[in-house]
């Protein structure tokens, strides 16, 4: 895959957005809109991204969806947006509309078990310098920043509780740039944008920007209906149709997308 100017696969999709009858724009958060940080809420926005999110919102003809690993609650103050756009966080489990309609899906009790045991020995993580965020739907553990050894340590701690407590039966685990989560199943990334897909026109312009393997299942989903692109410095094996790298070409792509969304002919 080649940079922005040079996918030419690029150009016929905004020129069909700039007609579409209906325009979504699904957009992951940590890799994507933001850059990794060791510090998980100092990760903001990349200069600029905020004031295009902000224009492409207010002209009114974008769905915008944030789609998220993140709680909802913990998302909106990095944001930062002038207004609340519709975000769905914890891998699709909750879902928070523009008018501050909140929910969060019910999920098996077993699974949510699993979970309460699996926080009892977060403190061992923490105690070797990990980071551990219990969310709806998940656990993630997190050792960005940690030398290869602590890493190894973690990991090896958390998948030997993973199987001595039989959390394999109830959770689903999956590895993440910088981490591991362990999640309740049924939900993911590919799930938000079937369930938004679904309610919308089909000749939809819709496009889903994410960096990491948890984006996967949404680039798979969107395909034929929509355009996947991966957003990341490095390109990897991966089922989007696109690759961008931020923040250059990540705003270039944004700013084309304000541009065009808001004419219609």
């Amino acid at each position: 895959m080649r940079a922005l100017h040079q996918q030419p696969g690029l150009e016929d999709f905004f020129r069909r957005l700039h007609t579409a009858p209906e325009r979504v724009l699904l957009l992951d958060y940590d890799g994507t809109l933001a850059p990794f940080r060791i510090r998980t809420d100092e990760a903001l926005p990349y200069p600029g991204v905020r004031d295009l999110l902000d224009a492409i919102m207010e002209s009114g003809h974008t769905r915008l969806v944030i789609v998220s690993g993140r709680w909802t609650r913990d998302l909106q103050p990095l944001l930062g947006l002038n207004r609340l756009p519709e975000i769905w966080g914890s891998h699709g489990w909750e879902q928070l509309k523009p008018d501050g309609d909140y929910a969060i899906a019910r999920m098996d009790e077993d699974a949510l078990r699993h979970l309460v045991e699996a926080d009892a020995w977060t403190a061992e993580v923490e105690a070797r310098g990990g980071r551990c965020e219990m969310k709806p739907g998940g656990l993630a553990i997190h050792w960005r920043g940690l030398t290869p050894g602590r890493v190894k340590e973690i990991r090896e701690l958390v998948f030997q509780n993973w199987h001595v407590q039989e959390m394999h039966k109830a959770l689903v685990w999956h590895d993440f740039d910088g981490g591991i989560e362990l999640r309740v199943p049924g939900r993911h990334k590919g799930f938000v944008v079937d369930t938004v897909l679904s309610g919308m026109h089909p000749d939809t312009a819709a496009a889903y920007l994410g960096d990491d393997a948890t984006d996967e299942d949404a680039f798979k989903a969107i395909r034929g209906r929509g355009i996947g692109v991966l957003v990341r410095p490095q390109f990897r094996t991966t089922a989007a149709d696109f690759w961008l790298k931020p923040p250059a070409e990540l705003l270039e792509f944004l700013q084309r997308w304000h541009e065009l969304n808001g004419r219609k002919e």
